[in-house]
């Protein structure tokens, strides 16, 4: 019995998308998939999820679940895309953590959105501590609030995918500054991570290559512990460290679409009179 991960960069928003599958059942589960978003243009495309489709058929997988760690603020979903492109072959639901119900109803106020805040169009919001079946592996579900309040992450067999919690040691953590995050409530969800055992595998969500240096996707708990410089003294000087960091960084590019259409797993809004699809962008006005 052997599981398999294979990920895939997404150069634009430098995010890494993981399919994982068991190697006896051929069962396989996608987190974080990505679409292409030109914002001058407003052109959505999907070179990314088009390649991943590729890639599932090409092994003869069978995509059970389409999953996120949370609404994403920085890329937009291609999770909708790729079940409708699969439908007809493979029985894959959309999962996110029970928390989006949250997000929903925070975002759909912003934005003006008539949608249901019940968790709709996912069809499993996972709760702590909820577990699923693989083919021959079970996947646990950690709740992981303090980015978001959505934010889970999946362990599978010794591997743990992070979402935005854990970047790289050299880079930290996720920021804690969007509605509903809390620097407090990421430091517990990042010592749950931590209390795994030492050689756990943690795959990352995004790496942002600082300095220039090589990609990097994946750690393990124990260099997590020892070398991440954000969590180098207690929980009070994590608080201040990462507060302190969100306060200089700048909004997301993509922040607008990509939360519009990620509250909604990348499903787009109802066409107007006019046949065409729009995103709202609210305007802060400074006199």
């Amino acid at each position: 019995m052997a599981l398999r991960i294979h990920s895939f960069f997404h150069q634009q928003s430098a995010t890494l998308c993981y399919l994982v599958w068991c190697e006896h059942s051929k069962h396989c589960l996608l987190i974080d998939a990505p679409a292409d978003f030109d914002m001058p243009s407003g052109e959505l495309s999907f070179s990314t999820a088009n390649e991943i489709i590729a890639y599932i058929k090409q092994h003869k997988l069978s995509l059970q679940w389409l999953l996120e760690t949370h609404a994403h603020a920085d890329h937009i979903t291609a999770s909708s895309y790729i079940k409708q492109q699969l439908q007809h072959a493979h029985p894959c639901k959309l999962g996110t953590g029970e928390g989006i119900v949250h997000v929903q109803a925070h975002f759909s106020k912003l934005y003006n959105i008539d949608m249901p805040c019940n968790g709709e169009p996912f069809e499993q919001l996972f709760a702590d501590k909820a577990q699923f079946q693989l083919g021959e592996f079970t996947v646990d579900v950690i709740a992981t609030p303090g980015h978001t309040p959505d934010s889970v992450c999946y362990h599978i067999n010794g591997n743990v995918f992070v979402g935005d919690t854990f970047f790289m040691p050299d880079s930290g953590t996720a920021r804690c500054d969007f509605p509903g995050g809390s620097a407090a409530e990421l430091y517990d969800s990042l010592q749950r991570i931590l209390s795994l055992p030492d050689d756990t595998v943690l795959w990352m969500c995004h790496d942002y290559q600082p300095d220039g240096r090589a990609l990097a996707y994946k750690t393990t708990v124990k260099e997590q512990r020892e070398q991440n410089e954000h969590l180098k003294g207690d929980k009070q000087s994590f608080i201040a460290i990462r507060e302190s960091r969100d306060a200089t960084l700048a909004v997301p590019k993509l922040l607008h679409p990509s939360i519009q259409l990620n509250i909604r797993a990348g499903q787009y809004p109802l066409k107007s009179d006019d046949k065409q699809h729009y995103l709202a962008i609210p305007l802060t006005v400074l006199l």
